[in-house]
């Protein structure tokens, strides 16, 4: 099951209305994903500013404490944003540096994404609840992605929720399951990338992550992952720009795009698209078997 989405906006007027519209996207597949969910909101950059968005595994985390100890480490100013469970630290720092220390030295919380625009959230239970409670709807951007999960083989903890990121505002939700995860987390182990979770989703955007810092493109990444990554999915990957999907060869997981000149849409199925403003004029199609789709505001 899994339910994701993603909203990609053309038109600068609606970028107030990221934040509801994609959670009038996530409310629609609810019960795709009734265990958790978690989301992806791109835009508020500030020049030389990296956020590293954080959430407490279990006890309430004193995140002034951890904002004091990063400083301290990566030596410059760490500001910290409390919301609900979530921390956002900002910092003129080194935003990858800062992420590998979190990891390796607060294992009170998860780090969820860095970089320039990314935030991310997560949550368990309701989806709608979460929307609620981490005021989605109030968020403006340029370019989201989301996901409704239902834990079928893991238990259901915010460490199992997507989206997952291991990269600079690079991040992928994903609705399938692959079989040789295990194998390439040793791979990427090697070349020193970090885990939190025994997720397989967070393997693959470790992967793409590690091509995209050896000099793929997002979309050489994703053809390079046709061969490398086996088993079945829909892969939703937002990064800086924009966000790009792509289906395995056999693509048995389901998958809808729609297009207006004001927006571009990804849902796992259309009643998810259809709420948002104009669907009626929209060229709607189901993406292709092995073929990567791209969206980009850097062109």
């Amino acid at each position: 099951m899994c339910g994701i989405v993603g909203l990609f906006l053309k038109n600068e007027v609606l970028q107030r209305n990221l934040g509801r519209l994609t959670g009038l996207m996530l409310r629609e597949l609810c019960d795709r994903g009734p265990d958790s969910a978690g989301f992806a909101i791109y835009g508020d950059e500030r020049k030389g500013i990296t956020k590293i968005c954080m959430v407490n595994r279990d006890d309430a985390v004193d995140w002034s404490e951890v904002a004091d100890r990063l400083a301290s480490t990566i030596g410059a100013d760490v500001a910290v944003e409390e919301i609900e469970d979530h921390a956002i630290l900002r910092t003129t720092g080194s935003g990858e540096i800062a992420r590998k220390w979190l990891i390796d030295n607060i294992p009170s919380a998860y780090v969820l994404s860095q970089g320039t625009a990314i935030e991310t959230f997560k949550g368990v239970g309701n989806p709608a609840a979460i929307i609620e409670r981490l005021a989605l709807e109030t968020r403006a951007g340029t370019h989201s992605i989301g996901h409704t999960r239902m834990a079928t083989e893991s238990a259901v903890t915010v460490a199992g929720s997507h989206p997952f990121s291991t990269g600079d505002d690079t991040c992928l939700v994903h609705n399938g399951s692959l079989s040789n995860h295990n194998r390439l987390r040793e791979q990427l182990l090697r070349k020193g990338e970090r885990f939190q979770t025994e997720n397989d989703s967070e393997v693959a955007a470790a992967y793409l992550a590690s091509r995209m810092r050896g000099g793929d493109t997002l979309q050489r990444a994703l053809e390079n992952g046709l061969r490398d990554l086996d088993g079945f999915y829909t892969f939703l990957v937002g990064t800086r720009e924009g966000f790009a999907v792509i289906r395995d060869p056999i693509a048995c997981k389901p998958a809808v795009i729609a297009e207006t000149d004001d927006w571009v849409a990804m849902a796992t199925e259309y009643r998810a698209i259809a709420p948002l403003p104009g669907v009626e004029h929209a060229k709607i199609w189901e993406p292709a078997p092995a073929t990567a789709y791209a969206w980009s505001h850097a062109a």
